[in-house]
């Protein structure tokens, strides 16, 4: 296993030392395969702009997918808090960022979260940390809605959840249709947001508002 200090060997002003963790035989099997990409594309993956860059791709790939490592569940349990509250709890405009699995091209956006406790909180980075353990893996945005939803009604139970993303998929903006200002908005509730009108428009009101 290769670890790497951003790549540079270097550490900020604040003395922040970000290391990334890399899989030696997956960074050469994708590198050789990157270095073919290159070469089919009609390019000569040998001349000085590209020969270092099939290696930087298998890294950024194992980056940009590094959620399949990690197990979401464990991230909301390792936080779990007996707590007499049973009011909505939001977490809202948490960036994300994913690869589109049709094409392996970006999209991005935000994803705000609700949930309605039963006896349990989680801590609030967490929820954060769930939204980017998917989001760190080839997905759909339909999916991804589901599987954040899921993931909170298994570990914590609550009375209910609530997940909006709204995303710009570059697929459309860079290919295909080429609509630059095009936003996709997906939504999954359980509970409380599902079988209540009121509960989920007050959700749909709050992430909308901007407090001062």
């Amino acid at each position: 296993m290769e670890i790497t200090n951003n790549g540079l060997g270097s550490t900020d002003n604040k003395g922040y030392n970000r290391v990334d963790i890399f899989d030696d035989e997956k960074t050469v099997k994708l590198t050789g395969i990157y270095r073919e990409v290159l070469n089919v594309l009609g390019e000569d993956a040998r001349r000085e702009g590209l020969k270092d860059t099939p290696i930087r791709v298998a890294k950024s790939m194992q980056f940009l997918t590094q959620g399949y490592g990690v197990q979401p569940e464990e991230i909301i349990t390792s936080a779990m808090f007996r707590e007499d509250y049973q009011q909505m709890v939001i977490v809202k405009d948490i960036d994300l960022f994913s690869l589109c699995e049709h094409h392996l091209i970006p999209f991005l956006g935000k994803a705000h979260v609700a949930y309605i406790p039963d006896g349990y909180i989680t801590g609030l980075s967490k929820i954060a940390r769930v939204v980017e353990a998917y989001a760190r893996r080839l997905q759909v945005q339909e999916r991804l809605t589901m599987q954040i939803r899921d993931c909170l009604q298994s570990t914590l139970n609550p009375l209910g959840v609530a997940v909006v993303i709204e995303a710009k998929h570059l697929c459309m903006v860079m290919r295909g249709i080429q609509k630059q200002n095009s936003v996709t908005t997906t939504s999954a509730f359980t509970g409380e947001f599902l079988n209540k009108s009121s509960t989920r428009e007050e959700f749909i009101h709050l992430i909308g508002t901007h407090l001062a």
